[in-house]
């Protein structure tokens, strides 16, 4: 049993030191929607659309453990002891409480300096166990018991309700449950030759060893180590009427509390060290009963049991969390409390006037009156470098010089040339007549974009006078062709972001042809989700979050397409219902998205 011993404690000492110093075991870490019980529910918390989050999915813990046992009865322990090892296995029910299903064996020894006398001769050697003894001076008790239970207990740990930082170390928790029990105690009742030993209290008297001693107590034992032959071959008695398996095998109901402390390793392993105490309604643990055969007043035998525990965290832990008493339960309330604290406070400076806040405005110094685009940057929709606001001709064709005042120098029509078209057949005339005044680059121009509100799909007021610009541009420009590419914010599933990106970018649409008149096949509509955020994918504020949130408009390109609405719920909230390109209709809900 030694070896046995010694092999456990090599296994336990080789998973300490395998642990990885790197082990993110004390870094911040985040819980994903799938790694909880509710994933929906844990995305609506997220977007403040419902009070809590979502219960995780914590890992089970398997543990070995292993320690010091002892008999506290009638008959003085041995020390060391004995020794006792054994498995668990425990479940977070949540972040206080939680179940754990304990097994134990153990082996423990006792030899009492004190002796007992038969009962013949007035002592508590009463059972017929001890006739032996009946016409000797008395024994002094040896015994070694073998224990085995099985037991549920509640475990409560209160390590993990912190305040002041994000992950603990250690943990102090305590247990009680109840079980069932069995055991064998065996005596050292008979020497080798099979006979009771003879003449013990007379021998310990004449060497003068004092009870009530110390150093009495420590000499009597060492005479007895001497003397007795180390073979428990007696099997003690046992109580009468109880539950059994079989005619030989007591079961009892044992209750069980202990109190531990444990430091994590890593997020896989933890070591503890605990004391427990086992309590039973038996007093023959060790196998003595009675001090007299008057005084058979019942003196519970309890074990207790100090032991070192490794527990073992089950599972994929990408795909769970660590088990429930090793998380901080105000993590994401402290979370959201410092990210409130970071954000800017609105500022609604306009320094220039322009309409755009300073806080947006990336041309704080406008001239007065200038229209601005929603970065607050002075207009300048023919790229001529004229500003709207000073520019007699803010829509130039392209690809003509511009004189001081914004006005494109486009050559007039000579004689000759209205001779050709006289000449020419119809369409001939009209082709050349489109070439000489419109020009082969017309419709590159500045398209401006729009934003929208978080999870919010409808056009706002403020920009009517970007899409006013559009329309103007594709009435001058009757052959150019406009792309309409939606976007999102990064803050939801993408699935659920392509179809909000397609909504926003079919509203723009639908406006411009119920408002203009201008036909639905110049238009590409497109839609690129949270793939291509304006402001970076690491977006934390809300400013950055809402210039993401947008649509934008180009002059179609070669690799342009009309695309069909993705795949996906409705998502978003809007004033309208949209059209699919199949022909069916959807309407925006209260899912929540970005």
């Amino acid at each position: 049993m030694i070896k046995k011993i010694y092999l456990l404690s090599c296994l336990l000492a080789f998973c300490f030191l395998s642990v990885n110093a790197q082990d993110d075991a004390f870094v911040k870490t985040g819980i994903s929607d799938e790694m909880t019980q509710d994933p929906e529910q844990n995305k609506m918390w997220k977007m403040g659309q419902t009070n809590y989050s979502a219960k995780p999915k914590s890992a089970w813990e398997l543990g070995v453990h292993i320690g010091h046992a002892l008999i506290s009865g009638d008959v003085d322990s041995k020390l060391p002891g004995g020794y006792g090892i054994g498995l668990h296995l425990r479940k977070a029910i949540h972040y206080v409480f939680s179940i754990r299903a304990d097994l134990f064996y153990g082996q423990m020894k006792g030899l009492d300096p004190q002796a007992w006398t038969h009962s013949s001769q007035g002592g508590g050697l009463v059972e017929s166990t001890y006739s032996s003894y009946a016409n000797e001076n008395g024994w002094f008790p040896s015994t070694k018991t073998t224990y085995i239970y099985g037991a549920l207990q509640g475990v409560i740990n209160i390590g993990n309700l912190l305040f002041h930082k994000d992950r603990n170390k250690w943990n102090w928790y305590a247990t009680i449950g109840v079980g069932l029990d069995t055991h064998k105690a065996n005596l050292d009742l008979l020497g080798s030759d099979g006979l009771p030993y003879s003449d013990l209290i007379s021998t310990v008297n004449a060497l003068g060893h004092d009870f009530d001693t110390r150093d009495g107590r420590k000499q009597i034992k060492d005479f007895l180590n001497t003397v007795y032959d180390g073979e428990y071959e007696t099997e003690g008695p046992k109580k009468k009427g109880i539950f059994r398996l079989g005619d030989d095998t007591n079961i009892h109901l044992v209750w069980t509390t202990s109190m531990g402390i444990s430091r994590k390793l890593s997020k896989r392993f933890n070591i503890g060290l605990e004391h427990q105490i086992m309590l039973t309604d038996n007093d023959f643990l060790d196998g003595i009963k009675n001090r007299s055969a008057v005084d058979q007043t019942n003196n519970l035998d309890i074990i207790h049991y100090t032991n070192i525990r490794l527990g073992i965290n089950l599972g994929n832990l990408d795909k769970v969390t660590e088990p429930l008493y090793w998380l901080n339960p105000l993590q994401g309330t402290f979370n959201d409390i410092a990210e409130l604290k970071q954000r800017p406070i609105l500022d609604l400076t306009d320094e220039d006037g322009d309409g755009i806040i300073d806080m947006l405005d990336q041309e704080l110094d406008t001239p007065a009156g200038c229209p601005v685009d929603t970065r607050g940057v002075t207009l300048d929709s023919d790229g001529d470098g004229y500003a709207d606001c000073k520019d007699e001709e803010p829509y130039s064709p392209p690809g003509f010089d511009v004189d001081s005042k914004g006005v494109a120098a486009v050559p007039t029509i000579t004689e000759d040339d209205v001779n050709t078209i006289v000449d020419n057949k119809t369409s001939a005339m009209m082709n050349t007549v489109n070439t000489l005044i419109a020009g082969s680059d017309c419709g590159k121009w500045f398209l401006p974009m729009i934003h929208f509100d978080l999870d919010r799909y409808n056009i706002k007021p403020e920009f009517y006078g970007q899409l006013h610009h559009v329309a103007t541009v594709m009435k001058m420009c009757p052959n150019v062709c406009v792309s309409a590419v939606g976007h999102t914010d990064a803050r939801n599933s993408n699935d659920y972001n392509k179809v909000l990106s397609y909504n926003r970018a079919q509203a723009t649409v639908d406006y411009l042809v119920t408002n203009y008149g201008i036909e639905r096949n110049r238009f590409k509509l497109m839609y690129g989700g949270e793939d291509a955020p304006m402001m970076g994918a690491e977006a934390k504020s809300e400013t950055q979050h809402y210039m993401n949130r947008r649509v934008e408009f180009r002059v179609c390109g070669d690799s342009d397409i009309e695309m069909e609405r993705p795949e996906g719920p409705n998502a978003g909230k809007g004033d309208r219902t949209t059209r699919s390109a199949s022909g069916s209709t959807y309407s925006g809900n209260k899912n929540s998205g970005y």
